[in-house]
């Protein structure tokens, strides 16, 4: 597995931060970041759901909040996951 390293926000004081990543050989994004609050995360759960989803947030999963000044970051990382995939099919 390898991950290419895409950015990180530019606004971190050292501790951590949102980071994001991209697994090559999946194509996934893989996102470190801030838990979301206990109410956004109560939003959360309470929303609509498609249909034959369960509603809210299974115990393995995590809801987390990225700053909007990282949008051009995870777009980058949207990019190289495209690439990654497209390289992936292609072997």
């Amino acid at each position: 597995m390898t991950l290419r390293f895409v950015g990180i926000d530019p606004n971190t004081g050292g501790e951590g931060s949102p980071t994001v990543w991209v697994e090559e050989e999946s194509a996934d994004l893989v996102l470190q970041g801030e838990e979301a609050d206990e109410l956004l995360k109560t939003q959360v759960s309470s929303t609509q759901w498609v249909a034959g989803h369960t509603t809210g947030i299974p115990a393995h999963e995590r809801v987390i909040r990225f700053p909007a000044h990282m949008v051009p970051i995870l777009r980058e990382a949207c990019d190289a996951a495209e690439r990654a995939a497209e390289q992936r099919d292609v072997r």
